[in-house]
């Protein structure tokens, strides 16, 4: 690896090249993980790949007792900055349906969202930076994260203290199977939405279904509220700092002919700064509770609270960028106009330390990338090409922000 990885007077540029003479090795550790996926907290088989590939480099290990979280650390010769570069390891509960030879062989779970190539892109970073640990000016943390899907694995992580100190910036890398091949892109400001879940219980009387007037219906109120909702939306909250309320599923009844006593609504609040994200839990236990009142029901409302708001600060993604052109040229980089309404926990990192997430497009090299499958579909698959420019970003973002911060 050490021929590989000569990169006397290349700049940052040769961090490319030397990530290609990794691809092999991320190839079959993406496929290794991909065969076995893991839900949840625990993924313990996909922690034991993960130190297989990391096994004889100059790393330390930290362990919590939450998850089965990792943190390698990589001290250079320099007692400076330190900088953390994150992959997540868990998987989705989906029966895949790619047909691919390497198919996830565990019943009801797939990598649907491409964490088996954050590992392995984040692997072959460790790699790259190890071979070059005599020239770091600090110490590089190298986060591989379970339990991101719903799973609040980032902040058991820093509330184990797997990640004290803390360090001084940190960076994620999100593959987008549905993106142009081997761009990058990201944004200042708000990247991803917060994540609540929303429940509604609407209790009324039940009675027979041939004579309503006797009982109190609690359907028809659950469906005001529902379009009570959709009317909130649209004229209480400012279309500059939204939000997306979508009740997905409505519950009620065992028959046609009786009125049920209760209606259960389930659904998810999305919402782009905290100030939304107060107002809106605030309005909706105003005005479920005060329409069910208008019928003679009740109405309990409870708010899950899931993700923070993924905000990027503006000097890590404007460093992003320069770093991205610096080392694959300007086409590589696109900011992006808006931001995308799913969730991150890296947003539990990013609310303590100043820091970025960036997507890398994935779609098959000259393929029409609008036509991919996106992520969380159990048809996803990518092109693991991509892999290496991931792999590459990760060691370049390291070495300059170690090197310069952000500038």
């Amino acid at each position: 690896m050490m021929e590989i990885f000569d990169m006397t007077g290349d700049g940052q540029g040769g961090w490319a090249d030397a990530a290609t003479g990794e691809l092999d090795a991320m190839i079959d550790l993406r496929r290794a993980i991909h065969r076995e996926p893991e839900l949840g907290l625990q993924n313990p088989k996909t922690l034991a790949k993960i130190k297989k590939a990391l096994a004889g480099l100059p790393l330390e290990f930290r362990e919590g007792s939450s998850t089965t979280g990792l943190i390698a650390i990589l001290r250079g010769p320099a007692n400076g900055r330190t900088v953390l570069l994150r992959g997540d390891m868990d998987a989705l509960p989906l029966v895949e349906d790619t047909g691919l030879d390497f198919t996830s062989e565990t019943s009801g779970a797939m990598h649907a969202c491409g964490h088996d190539t954050h590992v392995a892109m984040l692997v072959g970073a460790a790699k790259l930076l190890c071979a070059a640990r005599d020239r770091l000016a600090g110490t590089v943390m190298f986060m591989f994260q379970p339990g991101e899907e719903g799973h609040h694995g980032a902040r058991f992580m820093l509330d184990d203290g797997l990640i004290d100190p803390l360090p001084d910036a940190a960076f994620a890398l999100h593959i987008m199977p549905n993106a142009p091949h081997g761009v990058f892109a990201g944004r200042a400001g708000p990247l991803l939405a917060s994540s609540d879940v929303l429940s509604i219980i609407v209790k009324g009387a039940g009675g027979h279904a041939s004579m309503p007037q006797d009982g109190i219906d609690p359907i028809p109120v659950a469906c005001e509220i529902v379009s009570a909702i959709q009317t909130m939306v649209t004229r209480r909250i400012s279309v500059f700092d939204p939000a997306v309320i979508t009740i997905a599923k409505i519950a009620a009844g065992t028959t046609n002919n009786i009125i049920p006593e209760t209606a259960e609504m389930l659904g998810t609040i999305r919402t782009l700064s905290p100030h939304r994200r107060a107002m809106v839990a605030e309005e909706l236990k105003r005005l479920a509770p005060a329409i069910a009142e208008a019928h003679r029901c009740t109405a309990e409302v409870h708010i899950e609270e899931g993700f923070p708001v993924t905000i990027c600060d503006s000097r890590a993604v404007a460093f992003g960028q320069s770093v991205v052109e610096e080392t694959f040229g300007e086409a590589a980089w696109l900011t992006m106009e808006s931001p995308v309404m799913g969730a991150e926990d890296f947003s539990y990192v990013l609310e303590k330390v100043p820091g970025a997430m960036f997507w890398l497009g994935a779609s098959e090299q000259g393929s029409d990338w609008r036509q991919c499958c996106g992520l969380h579909s159990n048809r996803m698959v990518l092109d693991e090409s991509a892999m290496a420019r991931g792999a590459a970003l990760h060691a370049a973002l390291a070495e300059r922000f170690l090197s310069e911060g952000f500038g």
